[in-house]
């Protein structure tokens, strides 16, 4: 059997700035499977506030809520294979897989927590601040996660900051992945935010020289891509979303009457790599 490996997947920055949006080109770029073509596309600022930089409170989150379910309708009526929602909260996941028809819709906290228990018996995530981890382990817990996590590392960093002095930030994430690792045995690293995207690799090659062997340190935007690339393949063998009881999507004769989700979504930004 050949598997058709042309997939169509969007990259969603679910904020109003398109500020961003070339971060996750270039690392979809670099990471994508040859076949794959890459839409990272970032929200309206008709829609939502352009100064809009991070989701670190559920009160921002709450602003794209919307927003990010009518990406994935549109994912579903334009024939895209699958939806990365880029934030590591995984906001309005649950709610946009009930839209997206055909479409797979997947989370970086969701990836990256599969990707590491591939690899690993368990893991720690790092975070930017100490105000993200009852959010983040509600999340964990939810997907299974609970007797797999070590712990969280806050590293005292904005969502916007971890780009602005990458030197500083591969230091505090260094030390607090040491300490995860070193005192707390975690076997592998989540790094728990989009925006730490680049850092892995070299945090990796600091651990395997701190320890004399490997640990994995999983990067959220990659975990989250490489999900997205092997669910559409999945797709291809006729595996797709269930519809039925918790995934039961709403009727589309109830979606006609209320009159949502008829007409398209307007993005703020694309990028198609």
């Amino acid at each position: 059997m050949s598997i058709n490996t042309n997939i169509k997947v969007m990259y969603l920055n679910p904020v109003g700035t398109a500020d961003y949006d070339q971060v996750f080109a270039d690392m979809a770029r670099e990471y994508k499977y040859p076949d794959t073509a890459v839409h990272v596309t970032s929200l309206s600022s008709d829609s939502v506030s352009p100064t809009l930089t991070n989701l670190e409170y559920r009160a921002y989150e709450s602003c794209i809520f919307n927003e990010t379910v009518k990406a994935a309708r549109y994912c579903a009526t334009h024939e895209y294979d699958a939806l990365i929602i880029g934030c590591f909260y995984d906001p309005a996941l649950l709610a946009a897989r009930e839209v997206a028809g055909d479409t797979v819709v997947v989370g970086p906290c969701h990836s990256s927590i599969t990707a590491a228990l591939l690899l690993a018996n368990n893991f720690s995530i790092i975070i930017g601040q100490w105000k993200w981890e009852d959010q983040m382990k509600a999340a964990v817990h939810d997907y299974g996660g609970r007797d797999k996590l070590v712990s969280f590392e806050a590293v005292d960093l904005r969502v916007e900051q971890f780009h602005q002095d990458p030197e500083r930030s591969r230091e505090k994430l260094e030390r607090a992945a040491i300490r995860a690792v070193g005192e707390l045995r975690a076997e592998a690293i989540i790094l728990g935010c989009t925006l730490e995207v680049g850092f892995y690799r070299q945090l990796q090659t600091r651990l395997a020289d701190r320890f004399g062997a490997f640990v994995p340190v999983i990067d959220p935007s990659i975990a989250a891509l490489k999900a997205a690339e092997n669910a559409a393949l999945a797709k291809r063998l006729g595996w797709s979303n269930s519809r039925v009881w918790g995934m039961q999507p709403p009727p589309e004769n109830e979606l006609t009457k209320f009159g949502l989700f008829q007409t398209d979504i307007e993005f703020g930004n694309t990028l198609v790599v």
